[in-house]
């Protein structure tokens, strides 16, 4: 099950959409110190040190009693001590409006109530830049009238709705009150709104936000979100197979990371990553050395780049720039490509799966069938994608069971040209492989889908192929890049029951 958690306001944790009672105050403050260092290993001393200003002998005994407790009402979290230390990773939303860490007490949290605060202050700001609502930007600089930078946002905002002189005004208030209260003069940033509506030439620069939505019942890749939030604003990968959900968890990662990228979010899926990155920043038919136009127009500026799909590592090797993150989705692992911290997944953790499939069908439907469920998924090897449509697809039929499922999925695989439409979106992912493939790639896959072994090794895969024992393990390698088959140990390959699904009757399963 997915876990949440807020620190701003009382600090809050939700299974799902259920609430969880985090316990009293003391045993709320440990929990908050372990999620406030997201990631990192604290020491016993250093959590004490944390959660009790003057701690006294019993502290020590006072943490292992609420670290037991964390432990049973957050099994997911697996707190478990390890060289007398405790590393928390989870994924946080920050909905509330509240003060943060409510409630608790001590120099600690103090300094990160105020950072806490400092950060909400930005991101508030962030979204008043992004939307440039007069009325909003009216109440924020009333509330915070020293911060320049959205005083300029709502002399930006009221000189775009034609009322200059409202604009101008809100300029010599800013330069008295700075006089006053601080005896300083408007900074560069002000004075420069002021100077150009004075010419009337103010323009708003172009700021892309193309990020898709993020998905509403995304489930899962909690480890996978928190290594790539600790490496973000370096280059994250994401690779796995069709199906696997690449591009839903680049799209969580980036609206979880947004704020920290002012200057916009660009979402490109083209051959032409260069081209479309400069026309996402206004910069119509570039040409000449493109990655090198792009770094140009993103220097000094911060920036998130998706690009989904990588066609080859030449098409982004040169378009890092210092301050900007970029992450990249891509089947294949392109190892030729500098600085990337890889993320590989693959279908769901079993729990992950069933708490998915329950967001997309009726869990009712579900718990009557519990075992043809986990059937279910089990035959789509727990990839996100196929299960989304088996789910729509049963939603869609409230007279069907899930054993009537099971016993279509039977029926349609062996249908041939008849393969209905929903079940062909189900194999889409397999199908989007399988054209990409070699005749000797999709052959071997074809023997091995056919055996009862689920694992199989170099020496077995080329006395049932045909084919010399070099040439075969140059193409097991090959089908482990694209994840069709999973590598244990070396010159050993598993087969995942998706693949073999489909391979072991690919002759009766049309491909085109």
């Amino acid at each position: 099950m997915s876990l949440r958690f807020s620190l701003m306001g009382p600090v809050r944790a939700w299974r799902e959409d259920e609430e969880i009672d985090l316990g009293p105050r003391q045993q709320r403050a440990v929990l908050a110190a372990l999620l406030l260092n997201n990631g990192t290993r604290l020491s016993n001393d250093q959590l004490i040190g944390m959660v009790w200003d003057d701690p006294t002998p019993s502290a020590v005994m006072a943490l292992r009693t609420y670290m037991y407790k964390i432990r049973k009402t957050l099994p997911e979290l697996d707190l478990r001590s390890k060289d007398g230390g405790y590393t928390l990773r989870a994924e946080f939303v920050d909905d509330c409006r509240g003060e943060p860490l409510e409630g608790l007490q001590g120099t600690y949290f103090e300094a990160q109530r105020v950072r806490l605060a400092e950060r909400r202050l930005k991101s508030r700001e962030e979204w008043l830049e992004r939307e440039l609502d007069v009325i909003e930007l009216q109440k924020h600089v009333a509330s915070h009238p020293l911060r320049e930078h959205p005083r300029v946002l709502l002399m930006h905002a009221l000189f775009r709705e034609g009322r200059q002189a409202e604009a101008l005004e809100h300029y010599h208030q800013a330069r008295a009150l700075l006089g006053e209260q601080l005896g300083l003069e408007p900074g560069p940033e002000l004075r420069k709104a002021h100077a150009r509506i004075l010419k009337g030439d103010l323009h708003l620069p172009r700021k892309p936000e193309q990020l898709p939505p993020d998905v509403a019942d995304f489930t899962g890749r909690v480890a996978e979100i928190a290594r790539a939030l600790d490496v973000l604003p370096g280059l994250v990968g994401i690779t796995g197979m069709n199906g696997s959900g690449k591009t839903a968890l680049a799209t969580r990662i980036g609206h979880l990371v947004k704020g920290r990228f002012p200057d916009g979010q660009i979402f490109v899926r083209s051959g032409d990553v260069a081209d479309e990155l400069l026309r996402a920043v206004g910069v119509e038919n570039p040409a000449g050395d493109k990655a090198a136009l792009w770094r140009e127009k993103a220097r000094g500026k911060r920036f998130l780049v998706v690009v989904d799909d990588v066609p080859s590592a030449e098409a982004v090797k040169d378009l890092r720039t210092p301050g900007s993150a970029m992450i990249l989705t891509s089947v294949r692992r392109w190892n030729d490509l500098p600085g990337v911290t890889w993320l590989k997944i693959a279908g769901l953790a079993v729990p992950e799966a069933r708490a998915f499939f329950r967001k997309v069908l009726d869990p009712a439907r579900i718990a009557a069938e519990e075992q043809q469920a986990d059937e279910v998924l089990a035959r789509v090897s727990y990839l996100p994608n196929p299960i989304r449509v088996l789910g729509g697809k049963l939603s869609g039929r409230p007279a069907w069971t899930v054993t009537m499922l099971l016993k279509q999925m039977d029926r349609e695989t062996v249908l041939g040209e008849a393969v209905p439409s929903d079940c062909r979106a189900v194999l889409a992912p397999i199908i989007k492989a399988d054209r990409q493939l070699t005749a000797e790639q999709r052959h071997l896959l074809t023997c091995f889908a056919r055996q009862n072994a689920d694992v199989i090794n170099v020496c077995e895969a080329a006395e049932m192929s045909g084919g010399e024992v070099d040439r075969i393990d140059v193409l097991l390698e090959s089908l482990a890049d694209v994840h069709l088959i999973e590598p244990v140990v070396l010159g050993s390959y598993r087969l995942p029951r998706f693949v073999q699904m489909y391979f072991g009757l690919r002759s009766l399963v049309p491909t085109s």
